[in-house]
């Protein structure tokens, strides 16, 4: 099921369309004198009255809910289908009409209202392309409809195929049309209908423009089998966003837009990089070499001998830029010398391959420490490493195989090539490092010297703390001395005098946590901004690992702790929620089942947690507030809040184990919240709808297969470690979250991709 919604400031035209084709069956309306036999023309009058009464561009909806092909619903079950999707949507106490239409192949119906309430305020219509996500995951399990899938991915179009029509299938004709160019627009930031045309070229759509009275008129048209040709169709036809003078405002913002510039130079720069690697190019090979090179994609133009002239990059930008439009200088044409051989062949004595040898060396490495899981400092692994051991993990680089693939060499002087550099990487690096090591050390003891001096801690505890906290930096501390925990290597003089040493450590301090731990420290004692912090969403977590360190912290570090994480991790749990979040009533219910709760400060509503040592709280940014102050029944679900929190306490699960037991499960870490659950008894603090979400998607398997486990203590202990470790799937910066698939950004709908682009609905 994929739900799609326009917003419009007229509706007669909407009403016209949905109510005027001959293939319909109108299955109801709502909130009219009858659900049955409302007449269309005072129905039409009611919202042209209701919408009339403010002056949003945003007045009308039009919403269609479409069913995969195959899949089948009775006019009743798919009456009631869509008054429960205006309900979640909140247009529930709204007047509208359902109309079935029998034209395609799947079945669907379409929805017209008003976002206009009777009391002349507008629905809030915040959020609503997340909560139809929500809505459609819940309405497709309530009508045993099949799932829309979880993310959203490149639209892969047909190219080179001979679309096939019969000569009287315009609405096929139409729709074809509609595609290809929708996700055109959107993936590529065109700037003139020629382009356009180029691109359209492969998918045999044809563009054709007019101008009259100074505007610019565009028509579609499509080549088919046996000759064939469809009739143009008007752009705006084909949907009301691709008329000419819309399109045209798109193509003079792409052309207008600062980003232009820095695109081609840097695709000059990235090119010539590449060129100077090569002593000859096959221009058949450019293609594949800038792929694997530079990640460009580049399409080659012929002439009429069949030679390559020229070539074209599409950009990752979603620029179409010519050798030309990039530099004079840098086409295949005006470097004869580089591409007249029939042969591709690098440059072995050139100092861009050298470059190339070196950051391969320097990649290698480094993948060879992520493998010791920071046993030894960075430093110490690259005076270790053999040679052989860094050619072996060469070869599985990418960039390494594409060197060998072009260089054209044997064994013997390909290792000649790598030994002459492997000396030069390793001393920098190792030079480098040790100097970063030892600067960061110092660091660390200067933070020691702040904590202290600053009284960080309450007086009365901050002798006893103080071996916590030099563990939760990753150090050791002996006789004045600081070193790193895992080495003596580097060491700095720290005199604070002789630290009790308490009798066990509660938590495994792993790299990821003592990372966190130190930035945000720093930035508490120096009064930092968030924005200069940039906390992760697991600081909230940093009491569950170094308890008696924060334990101790003093009210007024500790206040600034809890707002400064509580406010982290509210952004992340938002972002987490959008897949089952259909209405505000979710958005409360979901943070409330977590151990977080609402309260109104000065008219303001914000939002609290039961973890906080300190009672602080964090506002609501506008938006949300009148996102959540929409719902009519919001001060009764505010009231219910004291119930689910009683039931979290009563249960045991006020503590932030239960939290980071949800935390894995979100992140889909199944086993380390299995292994959590098993041999701590650790519940995770989620909500119902979302804890059963997960055990469908395999923690059922994972609590399975952990409990048919016979775990010893000394494996129990290292499972615990491992259940607490952060820095093995979390905080990296080459993490990016999946988009949710969301069916109302399909086609022309996606409005975050039209930002700035001339697109609006």
């Amino acid at each position: 099921m994929i739900a799609r919604i326009l917003y419009r400031n007229n509706v007669q035209g909407v009403l016209k369309y949905v109510l005027g084709k001959d293939q319909s069956t109108i299955l109801g309306f709502q909130n009219t004198y009858s659900d049955t036999d409302t007449d269309k023309k005072f129905f039409g009058r009611v919202l042209y009255h209701l919408g009339n009464r403010h002056g949003s561009e945003r007045r009308y909806v039009h919403i269609s809910i479409n069913l995969p092909r195959g899949e089948r619903l009775n006019n009743k079950d798919f009456f009631e289908l869509s008054k429960a999707y205006m309900q979640h949507m909140g247009y529930g106490e709204q007047p509208y009409i359902v109309v079935r239409h029998h034209d395609t192949k799947h079945q669907h119906v379409h929805i017209v209202s008003t976002t206009i309430k009777e009391d002349c305020l507008q629905i809030n219509l915040s959020n609503d392309f997340k909560r139809n996500v929500a809505t459609q995951k819940y309405l497709e399990k309530q009508f045993s409809l099949s799932p829309s899938p979880e993310t959203k991915h490149d639209k892969e179009l047909p190219i080179f195929e001979m679309p096939q029509f019969k000569n009287q299938d315009v609405n096929g004709v139409k729709f074809y049309i509609q595609d290809i160019v929708n996700n055109t627009i959107q993936k590529y930031k065109v700037r003139s209908f020629k382009e356009l045309a180029e691109i359209l070229r492969p998918h045999h759509i044809q563009v054709k423009t007019v101008e009259h009275n100074g505007r610019k008129g565009v028509s579609f048209g499509i080549e088919i089998k046996n000759g064939y040709r469809s009739r143009f169709i008007n752009g705006y036809t084909v949907h009301p966003q691709l008329s000419g003078p819309k399109l045209q405002k798109v193509f003079e913002l792409n052309q207008k837009s600062k980003l232009l510039p820095m695109v081609k130079k840097r695709l000059e720069k990235q090119l010539r990089t590449t060129y100077s690697l090569f002593r000859t190019i096959n221009p058949k090979d450019l293609p594949d070499i800038l792929k694997l090179h530079q990640n460009l994609d580049c399409r080659l133009s012929y002439n009429e001998n069949g030679k390559a002239v020229d070539f074209t990059i599409y950009d990752k930008s979603g620029y179409v830029l010519t050798s030309k439009e990039i530099a004079d200088d840098i086409g295949i044409r005006e470097n004869q010398e580089l591409f007249e051989s029939e042969y591709t062949r690098m440059h072995e004595e050139s100092e861009q391959l050298q470059l190339e040898m070196q950051r391969c060396i320097r990649e290698a490495y480094r993948n060879t420490y992520q493998a010791t899981r920071n046993k030894t400092l960075y430093s110490e692994h690259i005076d270790r490493m053999p040679i052989m051991s860094i050619i072996t993990e060469m070869a599985k680089l990418e960039r390494s195989k594409f060197l060998i693939k072009y260089m054209h060499t044997d064994k013997e002087k390909l290792g000649d090539l790598i030994q002459a550099q492997f000396d030069i990487v390793k001393d920098k690096l190792y030079t480098t490092e040790s100097a970063r090591e030892e600067q960061k050390l110092n660091e660390k003891a200067e933070l020691i010297k702040q904590v202290i001096a600053k009284q960080f801690f309450e007086p009365t505890k901050q002798t006893g703390v103080l071996h916590e906290l030099i563990h939760s930096l990753g150090t050791r501390y002996d006789n004045g001395t600081l070193t790193y925990t895992n080495s003596q290597k580097h060491k700095v003089n720290l005199d604070i005098g002789t630290i009790p040493v308490p009798n066990k450590i509660d938590f495994y301090a792993s790299p990821g946590f003592v990372r966190e731990n130190e930035k945000v420290l720093d930035g508490l004692l120096n009064d930092r901004t968030e924005k200069e912090i940039k906390p992760s969403p697991t600081a909230i977590f940093l009491p569950l690992m170094f308890p008696n360190l924060y334990k101790a912290m003093a009210p007024i570090y500790r206040q600034r702790f809890d707002k400064l994480t509580l406010k982290t991790y509210h952004k992340y749990a938002e972002r987490m929620h959008v897949p089952f979040e259909k209405s505000p009533k979710d958005y409360i219910e979901f943070f409330n089942a977590k151990g977080f709760h609402f309260e109104r400060r000065e008219e303001k509503l914000c939002i609290a947690s039961i973890y906080s040592k300190e009672p602080v709280s964090v506002p609501f940014p506008k938006k949300t507030q009148a996102y959540l102050e929409s719902s009519n029944d919001l001060n009764k679900i505010l009231n219910n809040q004291t119930e689910t929190l009683a039931d979290i306490k009563t249960d045991g699960q006020d503590n932030l184990k239960s939290l980071w037991s949800a935390h894995l499960i979100e992140r889909g870490q199944y086993q380390k919240a299995a292994y959590l659950y098993v041999l701590e008894g650790v519940t995770p603090n989620l909500p119902l709808q979302i804890m059963e979400h997960h055990m469908e998607n395999g923690f059922k398997e994972a609590l399975v297969a952990v409990s048919r486990k016979q775990v010893d203590a000394e494996q129990g202990c290292l499972l615990r470690r491992s259940a607490y470790a952060l820095s093995s799937f979390l905080g990296g910066k080459s993490f990016k979250e999946e988009e949710p698939f969301n069916g109302f950004k399909d086609e022309m709908t996606d409005w975050s991709k039209y930002k700035g682009r001339g697109l609006s609905i």
